[in-house]
């Protein structure tokens, strides 16, 4: 028999949420977790991204939250979800809005990149549910804007990339001005031995729910490979991206991920040179250009989008069916969480690596943490051509115009078949100019010097003085009172 929603003990107003969102069947994280966090235990849950584990814990909790009925704390809230990213806890929110607009609970979200005083006022009568990042959190909590003593739920989502970030200093310092009898739920995609010693600390006879072996990839994401060179990455893309080198699937949104930020700028602008059309997204944007180049690529107006590992761990959109890993990452799990952006919502995806020489060592990390199996894919034909200069082809010569050149400067522009042509006060010997048709010209201010100086264009002792003094007519040479 099919499990439904209804089967897990849920109440009927999360229900009539479900129900309008078209949920019926719950995935098995949820089936696992949405019984056990009910009780009010504890929880350590393993489960890749893209699997609806923010359902499985935000739907109990919704739950647990209505049938407490405790009021909404002052400057405080009932359940704190912590999450790594803008992105992530923009996405979290919604889905707390969502599932619990039957419910009459308030939700509300803070994160870095925007203003503080309006985080101050939206908070300042407290919140059922909040969703944060942990640095915008301390500063709140350090101004005095909130506290914690109200929080009867605790939820760390991304825990493995929290820890990557080097937000464990963050959350010694939050953890601790919890209120000691609550909820903790702790869930990750991958369990390196940092989430085993996190859970130890944090959590109290946890139950543990993993729906796939830690650090494996996802099932349902063919996963091909290219071996090319370092040079040869930019015009390796250009050429997939544009069509002119078939590879599997048919393209509707691309994720394509680098290492660095300047690296995703990078790509975005030689693409851009190509005429393909492409956002970036990292830490360096302000959170107005995040949000629309993820908005812009949702709709697919701008179906490419640039990505760092740490800014793309908010995108949770379905559609996404291809993601190129122009770098390899070197944390192996990194890669478990790039291909987890596509083949979301039961889709199928397809993912693709280019590995260069120098990313052998990578490759094989990958190989060996996550079981992955690549199918290797050919290098067009006269590939080196292409990337040596061979250039556009004829067509796109013709949609781009012809080539302008860039309009000659100073004696260059004088020259012909007989050589350039000489400075003629230079050549008299006489102080002249580079330009001949300066040559001679009189200075503004009668002298050699610099226009307002001192006579004869001496400088003063004491540089000369404000540009304003001179202007004004201030002391001769400049020197100061």
């Amino acid at each position: 028999m099919t499990t439904t929603f209804e089967h897990l003990g849920l109440s009927q107003p999360v229900l009539a949420a479900l129900d309008m969102k078209g949920y019926n069947t719950p995935t098995p994280i949820q089936q696992q977790a949405i019984p056990t966090l009910l009780e009010g235990r504890d929880l350590l849950g393993i489960a890749q991204t893209g699997t609806g584990k923010t359902a499985a814990f935000m739907l109990p909790s919704i739950d647990r939250l209505r049938e407490a009925d405790n009021q909404t704390p002052f400057k405080s809230c009932r359940m704190l979800v912590l999450a790594p990213t803008r992105e992530l806890a923009g996405q979290i929110a919604q889905s707390a809005k969502d599932y619990g607009a039957m419910a009459g609970l308030k939700v509300q979200s803070i994160v870095g990149g925007t203003s503080v005083g309006k985080d101050r006022n939206k908070l300042h009568r407290g919140t059922d549910i909040l969703v944060a990042t942990p640095g915008r959190l301390l500063d709140l909590i350090d101004q005095k804007a909130f506290k914690l003593n109200g929080v009867e739920i605790l939820v760390l989502d991304e825990a493995d990339q929290m820890l990557d970030l080097g937000f464990i200093h963050a959350l010694r310092q939050i953890v601790p001005l919890l209120p000691a009898e609550r909820q903790t739920l702790l869930f990750s995609a991958t369990m390196p031995s940092s989430i085993k010693e996190l859970s130890k600390n944090y959590l109290t006879n946890p139950a543990h729910v993993s729906v796939t072996p830690a650090a494996t990839t996802a099932e349902r994401v063919d996963q091909y490979l290219f071996m090319v060179q370092q040079d040869e990455k930019q015009a390796l893309l250009e050429l997939i991206l544009k069509g002119r080198h078939e590879v599997p699937g048919k393209f509707e949104r691309i994720l394509i991920f680098t290492r660095t930020k300047h690296g995703a700028d990078r790509v975005v602008k030689k693409l851009a040179q190509v005429g393909v059309a492409a956002n970036a997204i990292h830490g360096n944007k302000s959170q107005p250009q995040r949000q629309r180049a993820l908005d812009e690529f949702k709709r697919a107006k701008v179906p490419v989008l640039v990505a760092t590992d740490v800014a793309a761990r908010g995108i949770d959109i379905p559609g996404v069916s291809h993601v190129i890993n122009y770098e390899l990452p070197n944390v192996p799990e990194q890669y478990v969480h790039r291909i987890g952006r596509t083949a979301r919502a039961g889709a199928d995806g397809i993912a693709i690596a280019f590995c260069a020489e120098d990313e052998r060592a990578y490759l094989k990390d990958i190989r060996k943490n996550t079981d992955a199996e690549f199918e290797r894919l050919p290098l067009p034909d006269n590939f080196r051509a292409v990337v040596e200069g061979v250039g556009p082809t004829k067509r796109e010569q013709k949609q781009r115009g012809p080539k302008v050149r860039a309009k000659p400067r100073g004696d260059s522009a004088r020259r012909d078949s007989r050589g350039p042509v000489e400075n003629p006060a230079k050549k008299a010997g006489g102080p002249g100019k580079k330009h001949p048709n300066r040559a001679g010209k009189p200075r503004r201010d009668g002298g050699a010097g610099r226009p307002g100086g001192h006579p004869g264009g001496q400088r003063s002792a004491g540089g000369g003085g404000s540009s304003r003094r001179r202007r004004s007519g201030g002391r001769p040479g400049g020197s100061r009172a």
